[in-house]
């Protein structure tokens, strides 16, 4: 029989216990895990092979694009196009030149058009401040069509994504005055500006936007003034009002997708402890981004291109860890 006075000290033993079988099963509990499963150098050929990359599936083929030039600030950036069946063997089939009077093409982004066609954008970063972003139109890779001009002179064009047979694309102004402003199209040639212009005054940078299901636009930004922070906006549709958090950590080359369980993976150029490519979990609602991943890299590095396919993230990326910047592609599972 346990008396009146034992009965403290076996409530304190009981909830001591209770306490220590809880810790026990949460320390067992596994955490989310990511595996590399495979990386290769896709493309190393004389020169710089570099920003942007971006890769897709594209009536069973995977296509890579990315800008090839001979170093990282010359003027006369190229994109060029290479494709493979399996990811292991891949040719040129592909490159388009600067549009004149323009000089050094870069940052070549892809989409597939709501008829079934290869779309590609791109920006003519010379001469400055008055960039021209431009976009093409192919079915089968190996032939484009001519150059249509898009967007305002000084305004970078960057990501473009499709939704509800509208095409959307962020332009970001050069300095002196910067701010961003969302684009819509409805043939992806003539886009017009959807709603107010976001971050009057602060200098951004680059976008990746992500359409959800439930017709809500999330997106990555990369800001270059202040602290540096990249922000996550998310907007409603008709996607005219936005509203912005801050991540509290610098980023570059931002690009994101959202795995079938919901969950937002980016991956971006991270600055601590060195220049390096990661992985990361987006949380749009709380603002906050976790590295969990470092892929092999270094130095001049990032710019991906991210594809879903067959439980794996498939990621274009280059890098220059290895004495010279060329051309990855990463295969890797996530729990």
């Amino acid at each position: 029989m346990i008396s009146p006075r034992q009965i403290p000290r076996l409530v304190a033993f009981l909830l001591a216990n209770a306490i220590s079988i809880i810790l026990a099963v949460g320390a067992a509990t596994p955490t989310p895990a990511a595996e590399i499963v495979e990386v290769r150098k896709i493309w190393d050929q004389p020169g710089h092979q570099s920003f942007f990359t971006d890769l897709l599936r594209f009536r069973g083929q995977w296509i890579c694009t990315f800008r090839e030039a001979a170093t990282h600030s010359s003027d006369d950036g190229r994109i060029r196009f290479v494709q493979s069946s399996d990811g292991e063997q891949w040719t040129s089939t592909a490159h388009i030149d600067c549009p004149p009077p323009n000089k050094d093409l870069r940052d070549p982004k892809l989409s597939i058009t709501p008829d079934g066609q290869l779309m590609l954008t791109a920006t003519a970063y010379r001469p400055q401040p008055e960039c021209r972003s431009y976009v093409w139109f192919s079915d089968d890779v190996k032939k484009w069509s001519k150059a249509h001009l898009i967007g305002p002179p000084g305004e970078w064009l960057w990501r473009t994504e499709w939704h509800k047979g509208l095409s959307y694309v962020f332009g970001r102004s050069e300095k002196p005055h910067s701010y961003l402003q969302l684009y819509r199209s409805s043939d992806g040639k003539v886009f017009q500006p959807h709603g107010e212009r976001q971050l009057d005054g602060i200098y951004v940078n680059e976008t990746a936007p992500v359409f959800t299901e439930d017709d809500t636009c999330v997106t990555l930004l990369r800001r270059d003034s202040q602290s540096n922070a990249a922000q996550i906006g998310t907007s409603r549709s008709p996607f005219d009002q936005w509203e912005w958090k801050d991540l509290g950590i610098r980023i570059g080359g931002p690009e994101m997708i959202q795995l079938p369980d919901g969950r937002f993976l980016a991956t971006v150029r991270l600055y601590d402890p060195d220049e390096h490519t990661s992985l990361c979990w987006i949380d749009p609602e709380a603002g906050t981004l976790d590295e969990f991943k470092r892929l092999p890299s270094g130095g001049d590095t990032s710019y991906a291109g991210t594809v879903w396919h067959e439980g794996l993230v498939w990621i274009s990326y280059y890098s220059s860890h290895d004495g010279k910047s060329s051309i990855y592609l990463a295969k890797v599972r996530v729990d």
